[in-house]
Formats: C-alpha cells, structure tokens, sequence
C-alpha cells in the first residue's frame, strides 16, 4: 500500500485522479528493473487489477506511463510525458515567491532581519529580504554581493559544492581578512565547511563585521542543486552559544521549507526527524575559531 495520507474531510476528492497518483507514485518507487507489472501495481496501490490496468492504459494514452512486453510479461514504468511536465512545472516556480513568506515566518521567530540570496560569480547577490520593524536597522542592501569565506549566505552557498570547487573559489578570490575572526587559512576553511554541511547551516560570528552574526543554509532544488541561500542576521550583544544553535536550527528548518516547495526531498531524511529532532541536538555551533 502506498503510504499517501488521504484527507480528513475528502469534500472534493476524485478517487480516479487519487488512483492515477497512487499508481505514478508506485511506479516512481525503487523496483527490481524499474518498472512493474499490473499484479504488482494493484498490489501496491490496495486495488484491482482490472482499476489498476484501466488506470495504467489511461496515463499511457497522455504519454505519462510506458510500457514494454506484451501480455502477462507487459511492465509498466514512467512516461517520458512527466519529465515535459516537471520542466515545466520547474520553469513556472519563481524562488523568490517560494522563499519569501518563508523568509517572513523566519524574522518574525527569530526576531532578526532574514534575506535570500542566489550564487553569482562565487559570491551571495542578495535578492529578496525581510527587515525588523524596528528603529535600529542593520544596513543591508538589496543586490549586495556577499564574500563567500566570511558571511553565513557566502558559507552556505560554499558548502553546498564539491569542495574542489570551493577551493578554486578560494585560490580565485582570496581570503582576504573583514575582522579578527575572520577565517584566512585555505585548509581550515575547507574543514569548516564540512561542519557546515554536516550540520545544515553556517554561523559567521563576527567574521564578516564586528558585532554582527549572521547565520545560514543553502536551498535545493528539485535535482538536489544549491539554488541559493537564506540567513538571518542580527546584533550579537552577548548572545550565549545554545542561542546560536537553537537560531541555526531554525535557519536550517527554513531553508527545509523552501527545498520541499521546490521538489527537492532529502533521502538520508527519509522516515526521520531531521538531525535528530532539530535544533537543541547540536553540541557545539559552526562558527571561525576566536
């Protein structure tokens, strides 16, 4: 049976459009030569051979299934008519409509200025951002390119690749030195950046400008590609450590939302709470040594 939670309250549910999904979702699952029979179609989906081969037959007809064989040896798999689809579903999912109330949720829980940013020439150009309504702002720009070795949105876009790539980012641009905590050491960039990506999220703790912090996560698309980075960014003023991680946390967990509006799911995720139940599961943060 597939595991789709139908409606509490189906008011307008259409059970031949649930079995068509069912049915694309069976297909769409791991299976021994990536493809099923009708036996193993209603099997899966909990119905009859003759509602699942109806089904099959009606999606094959708008290129949505395939199939191979004839007879009792006919498989079913995926039609090529859903790769044309997620084309275009892909081209019609604007990022910034997708990351910005979720950029709005993110302030108004953390209390500091959120913004989006996209990679461009190995820096973070900023492209959406939602400020506190309060009297002292931070001076963030719209457009502004961030370094990729000292900010939170410049270390989350860099932990998001190969790190061959990031260090040909590095030798390109440099580290050059923003505060005293700034990072300038190629080897324990690198390292750091697999911190990074084991946790989910990047600190810049002073690193870019003295007093300010800045934290953030990178955003997947459908294909698992880094699309872009989210943050947050704040005064310090003494802020204790479990502050970062609980702060890291729900960056990270923003930056989850925006990935599963755009199609991506993580499989190392799959049937778990995400890093052991969040954010207070971390025992130290990500930050530059002091």
């Amino acid at each position: 049976m597939t595991n789709r939670a139908v409606p509490a309250q189906p008011k307008y549910w259409v059970k031949s459009v649930a079995r068509a999904a069912d049915i694309l979702e069976a297909l769409a699952s791991p299976a021994p030569g990536g493809s099923l029979s009708v036996t193993e179609v209603a099997q899966t989906c909990g119905i009859s051979k003759s509602a699942a081969f109806g089904t099959l037959q009606t999606l094959r007809e708008y290129g949505l299934v395939s199939d191979d064989g004839e007879g009792m040896n006919r498989r079913y798999r995926l039609g090529m008519g859903l790769a044309r689809l997620g084309d275009r579903a892909r081209s019609q999912v604007s990022l910034r409509g997708v990351a910005h109330p979720v950029l709005r949720d993110l302030t108004a829980t953390t209390g500091m200025a959120s913004r989006l940013a996209v990679p461009e020439d190995g820096h973070a150009v900023v492209v959406d951002q939602v400020e506190l309504d309060h009297p002292v702002r931070l001076d963030l720009r719209m457009g502004q390119r961030e370094l990729p070795h000292c900010t939170g949105l410049g270390k989350a876009l860099l932990s998001a690749v190969p790190q061959a790539e990031a260090a040909a980012v590095i030798e390109r641009f440099g580290l050059p030195r923003r505060t005293g905590r700034t990072i300038t050491d190629a080897a324990t960039l690198l390292a750091h950046l697999r911190d990074i990506e084991r946790v989910g999220y990047a600190l810049d703790d002073e690193e870019d400008a003295e007093g300010i912090i800045c934290i953030g996560a990178p955003v997947l698309d459908d294909r698992g590609m880094c699309v872009g980075a989210i943050s947050i960014t704040g005064l310090k003023l003494g802020l204790p450590a479990w502050r970062y991680q609980e702060l890291g946390g729900q960056v990270r967990d923003a930056a989850a939302r925006i990935n599963r509006a755009l199609g991506w799911t993580d499989p190392a995720a799959a049937g778990e709470t995400a890093h052991d139940g969040g954010a207070g599961s971390e025992t130290t943060a990500v930050g530059a040594e002091g």
